[in-house]
């Protein structure tokens, strides 16, 4: 090392009077006032203060480092739980749209003409009441049609009549019911558009 290295950059306080001992029955604190203890300051090289800034400067950048990483990470576990849910949801979605079809046909059945008083009308339309609590508590809605506007993002039209019983783009008949899960369209309705 040279000299220039060794000598020291901060100053040591310079010495003043010591006070004297305290006496065992005089607190430590009650020195005479105007006199100062000496104080010990501490001396580094310009080698130690360039290794001193150069590791904050490193604890700095693992700091920013670890910020990001964090901040990754939190991003990685939301959108992967965003993920599992939507994958979720379009699963149960491709799994009730392929129970549409009994739906339609117990719907068919129970709606057609017979006897009122026949155990068997009985017995599927209470199966069909049945099915429809259980697409409810899955959270499938029949879409509303009759009597609505027409809405292509809900409606899909296949027929169109003049009919000055409805109003412009009215739903005039619903030919296959629409579902919904939640906000998403399971299977649009199937409907006749008036005017």
């Amino acid at each position: 090392m040279t000299e220039e290295n060794k000598q020291p950059l901060e100053e040591e306080a310079p010495e003043t009077e010591a006070a004297p001992e305290p006496r065992p029955e005089e607190p430590a604190e009650k020195a005479p006032k105007g006199k100062k203890k000496k104080e010990k300051g501490f001396t580094f090289t310009k080698e130690q203060v360039e290794q001193m800034e150069l590791a904050a400067r490193q604890l700095e950048t693992t700091k920013d480092q670890f910020a990001r990483l964090a901040a990754e990470y939190d991003n990685y576990r939301k959108r992967t739980a965003k993920e599992k849910e939507t994958l979720y949801q379009d699963a149960k979605a491709d799994t009730i749209k392929e129970f549409l079809a009994v739906y339609d046909n117990l719907e068919r059945a129970a709606a057609a003409p017979g006897g009122e008083d026949d155990p068997h009308k009985k017995g599927l339309e209470m199966i069909f009441t049945q099915y429809k609590e259980l697409l409810k508590k899955l959270g499938v809605a029949e879409i509303e049609a009759r009597g609505q506007p027409f809405d292509p993002e809900r409606h899909e039209a296949v027929m169109h009549i003049d009919d000055e019983n409805f109003g412009e783009n009215e739903v005039a008949q619903v030919f296959q019911a629409g579902f919904l899960l939640g906000d998403k369209v399971i299977r649009h309705a199937v409907v006749q558009v008036a005017n």
